[in-house]
């Protein structure tokens, strides 16, 4: 675990033996706040991720984050570059040094388009949606999956390659429910976790005996390619109307007509959002089908899938 020391005074932290300048704030959440900050020793911008811990529990998920990050060594996920845990008066800090991408997320790229009146080209939505995958399947093959992948949790880098970010709310790929606790149980976690307009439908009604599995995170990616179609994810608007999106994803996907984007995509995007999750593909079929539309750039390592 790594030390640090904050020095308010002078607008500085040392992590790890290394001090950083405080810029300015990025963003906040429920529990967290993220701000820009530049390494002292090589001049580079960091977002440094600070997660207030109130008790052992919350110590407990934000070390699990952290040790989600260092599972990973793939273009496609967001590397972690140092840590600390420090006491804040009665409460704790988990600090979380990640790379700063000035880009922002894909959901601000998504958001800078409709204000232009645009849409993404199907080029470059093939392109993205295949450094989703990559990243999407290095975490499958190691067990675990995503839970809350939705465009706000995707960074953009200067090649415009995505990386997954946020994997607090990753978990074992393979659940099995076998009682009604249990099912309660992760259906409870789900709705805390898992993003109500990004959520798959098996993690609204959880069946008291079944397997949830990874395909959860191909839903979700299915919202996300609808969103970079469309502009807003498929179930959004129905959210933000109160409207019941529990009772919406039971229903198969209607995606709306238009001339932008070809048939093949069309259905890539259908395939993702089976509603029944035993009839969803897994990430390697989605690479398959995705790779039949567009094959990988010329020279792309496709052995780190």
């Amino acid at each position: 675990m790594g030390h640090a020391l904050c020095i308010c005074s002078r607008g500085t932290i040392t992590i790890n033996n290394k001090r950083y300048l405080s810029i300015h704030r990025l963003g906040e959440g429920g529990f967290s706040y993220v701000d820009l900050v530049e390494g002292l020793h090589d001049g580079r911008f960091y977002a440094l991720k600070r997660i207030v811990c109130h008790d052992k529990d919350d110590r407990q998920e934000a070390m699990h984050e952290i040790e989600m990050h260092q599972l990973f060594d793939h273009p496609n996920i967001l590397p972690l570059c140092a840590h600390a845990v420090v006491e804040k008066g009665s409460k704790h800090e988990a600090w979380l040094l990640l790379p700063f991408l000035k880009r922002g997320t894909l959901w601000q790229e998504v958001e800078a388009l409709k204000d232009k009146g645009a849409f993404m080209p199907e080029e470059r939505i093939l392109a993205i949606l295949h450094g989703l995958c990559r990243g999407l399947q290095a975490i499958h093959n190691k067990g675990y999956a995503h839970r809350d992948l939705k465009p706000t949790n995707v960074l953009l880098d200067d090649d415009d390659q995505p990386l997954l970010m946020d994997l607090g709310s990753m978990n074992q790929a393979r659940i099995e429910v076998r009682s009604s606790r249990e099912a309660m149980t992760l259906q409870d976690w789900a709705a805390q976790r898992c993003t109500i307009s990004y959520r798959a439908p098996e993690l609204f009604t959880v069946e008291r005996d079944c397997v949830i599995d990874e395909r959860t995170d191909v839903w979700s990616l299915g919202c996300v390619l609808y969103c970079m179609m469309f502009g807003e994810g498929p179930y959004d608007m129905i959210f933000q109307k109160g409207d019941s999106v529990a009772l919406a994803v039971q229903n198969d996907l209607t995606v709306p007509q238009n001339t932008r984007y070809s048939p093949a995509l069309e259905c890539l995007l259908c395939s993702m959002m089976i509603v029944n999750p035993q009839q969803r593909p897994y990430i390697a079929g989605i690479i398959c089908q995705l790779e039949e539309i567009q094959p990988p750039p010329a020279g792309q390592d496709t052995t780190r899938i």
